[in-house]
């Protein structure tokens, strides 16, 4: 990140207001992403998106890198959300892409995710039973959040949110070690 090279209470502080940015900014980029899809305007919420991820592009190092984790996390995404609608646990707002893939705007709620992983979530990092407890705790409430306001609906809500926990209990920590993997290697 550009706060890196930074030392002293300087860097303390430019570190401290550079998680609560990123932190920001996927909370910003949840409820754009949910909020329009509730509207049936998933477009805006997407664009909304496509600015916060350029713009964290731009600012972090290795960018490269940080593509392919954001690419990568959304490939993931779009199978996971996808199986989950296939199996009948979730219907999204704006039904389903080409009508079996989860639709655009659930595969950027994981293009926002990840760009919280290197980042505000970077401790998390060196501690996957946390990720896998948090993974698991967190993405299950996000999707009853989505559902609450309306953007998606679980068709049995426990057993969807028991899958969820699973899912998420387990992609999560996966997710940091791609995300360690990747910064590891060379980027031009």
């Amino acid at each position: 990140m550009i706060a890196a090279s930074l030392s002293g209470p300087a860097a303390m502080g430019t570190r401290t207001s550079t998680l609560l940015i990123n932190a920001l900014a996927f909370q910003a980029g949840w409820w754009a992403l949910v909020l329009s899809a509730t509207r049936d305007h998933a477009a805006a919420g997407l664009l909304v998106v496509a600015l916060l991820l350029t713009w964290h592009l731009a600012r972090v190092r290795p960018g490269p890198a940080e593509a392919a984790l954001i690419a990568a996390a959304a490939c993931i995404g779009l199978v996971f959300d996808s199986l989950l609608l296939a199996t009948g646990w979730v219907e999204f707002a704006g039904g389903a892409l080409f009508g079996v893939l989860a639709p655009l705007w659930m595969v950027a709620l994981w293009a926002n995710f990840a760009a919280t992983l290197n980042v505000s979530l970077r401790a998390l990092r060196a501690r996957p039973w946390l990720a896998a407890l948090l993974g698991g705790l967190g993405g299950p409430l996000a999707y009853l959040g989505g559902a609450g306001l309306g953007a998606m609906s679980m068709v049995e809500p426990l057993p969807a949110l028991l899958v969820l926990a699973a899912g998420w209990a387990v992609l999560t920590p996966l997710l940091f070690r791609l995300a360690a993997w990747l910064e590891a290697r060379p980027w031009r």
